[in-house]
């Protein structure tokens, strides 16, 4: 069977991230986090002071920016190098979660990020999640996935999820922070979030993890042999 490739978008703490991962590493595909790629352009900004209303510190700053996801072999997972440091864990704070949506608007950081995930991409055989993989950076993609939960569903699980990483948040905050993320995510001029044409809608609101894991990999086979 050819390789292809698997575009799954979605809004935030839908599992979009979780269910990436098991798919890919079930099709011994690569994986690709471009929310994590957003991310640690968004510490590098914070960390750095860039002004999102200055070109020119824009430009610099992604010019000085490399991003690269190396395998830890303790947990056989992907992780996040930001100037070859693991900043992983620091991506995933609150304090970059609340400014992550309004750097991705920023028109020259998605060009950067798009053109690095298209290369990442040109042999296929990959799993990209993220929020315009499926209307922008693949639209040729064999199989574009769009993901959806109930509000309040999404918000828990956040909340669970980062609980498990030892950060106590309250429900309403993360509230807070999800609405203004969906809002920014889906009214930006560049790239908003949308299903992209052709694209699968799977609501995960009343699946487990392994359910929604399960009907991608059928998915997947099935554009595979079609391939």
């Amino acid at each position: 069977m050819k390789k292809i490739i698997v575009a799954i978008d979605g809004y935030s703490a839908c599992g979009k991230s979780s269910t990436a991962k098991a798919v890919a590493s079930f099709l011994s595909y690569a994986y690709i986090d471009t929310g994590a790629m957003y991310r640690a352009v968004t510490l590098y900004f914070l960390d750095n002071y860039i002004d999102l209303t200055n070109p020119k510190s824009i430009s610099t700053g992604l010019s000085n920016i490399e991003i690269d996801f190396h395998r830890n072999p303790k947990n056989n997972q992907n992780e996040t190098f930001l100037n070859g440091l693991n900043v992983e864990k620091n991506i995933r704070d609150m304090r970059v979660s609340g400014k992550v949506s309004e750097v991705s608007t920023v028109r020259e950081v998605r060009i950067a990020m798009v053109a690095q995930q298209q290369k990442m991409g040109k042999h296929k055989g990959i799993v990209m999640d993220g929020r315009d993989i499926g209307t922008v950076v693949f639209p040729q993609a064999e199989l574009k996935i769009f993901m959806n939960a109930d509000f309040d569903v999404r918000a828990e699980r956040r909340q669970k999820e980062l609980l498990k990483k030892g950060e106590l948040i309250e429900l309403d905050k993360i509230k807070e922070n999800l609405a203004k993320r969906d809002h920014i995510d889906t009214t930006r001029e560049e790239s908003p979030l949308t299903k992209a044409k052709g694209g699968i809608e799977i609501d995960t609101t009343h699946l487990t993890f392994d359910e929604q894991v399960e009907q991608i990999i059928h998915l997947a086979q099935n554009e595979m042999i079609k391939t």
